[in-house]
């Protein structure tokens, strides 16, 4: 089973998205997998509820860009985070 409100990878932008927002939790967990040096077939079925064994080229995108998007905001997403928190 497969959770729909994910997209096969984040939106590419230079700036924090909408989707980036309804997705931080997500982005810190794959962070914590990845610190923990968790397989990435097991986080993919936990955090997205996709099967890798049955969809083993789309989870493994879906990991990949979503956990290249966590590291993204954590370098350089919370300056635009940082940023809006001071106008609003």
């Amino acid at each position: 089973m497969t959770i729909a409100s994910f997209e096969k990878s984040p939106p590419l932008s230079d700036t924090v998205t909408p989707y980036d927002e309804r997705h931080f939790v997500t982005y810190l967990r794959l962070l914590d997998a990845a610190d923990e040096g968790a397989e990435w077939t097991e986080v993919v079925q936990i955090v997205f509820g996709i099967d890798p064994a049955l969809e083993p080229v789309w989870a493994r995108q879906v990991h990949e860009t979503h956990l290249d998007r966590a590291r993204w905001m954590t370098s350089h997403g919370y300056r635009h985070l940082l940023e809006k928190e001071q106008k609003g």
